[in-house]
């Protein structure tokens, strides 16, 4: 039985043959790439032709689907400052505090 579920970015499907579940992270129509994120974190790959001769099938949204994926660190969104902008007025004397 192959496929007849088309790849669409951010969706999820079950490998029904394998009973993996997985998301689409990514298609490449240039490289000819379908990229997954299984349901432990693990990614994968396919090309058109392994995909629709798979036994994959749309399924809704697991329930706790963020669980293999990696929580994003503060120092990964390219940004570490907290709002630190702002002076705290009771360090500061009268003259700092009217320039």
């Amino acid at each position: 039985m192959a496929t007849i579920a088309d790849p669409i970015l951010g969706s999820w499907y079950k490998d029904l043959e394998n009973n993996l579940t997985f998301k689409v992270i990514n298609i490449d129509e240039n490289a000819d790439s379908i990229e997954v994120q299984y349901f432990n974190g693990d990614i994968g790959e396919y090309d058109h032709d392994s995909w629709y001769d798979s036994t994959f099938d749309y399924i809704e949204d697991p329930e706790d689907w963020t669980a293999p994926f990696d929580e994003i660190e503060s120092d990964d969104r390219g940004y570490t400052d907290t709002d630190k902008h702002r002076a705290n007025d009771d360090d500061m004397d009268i003259e700092e505090y009217l320039d």
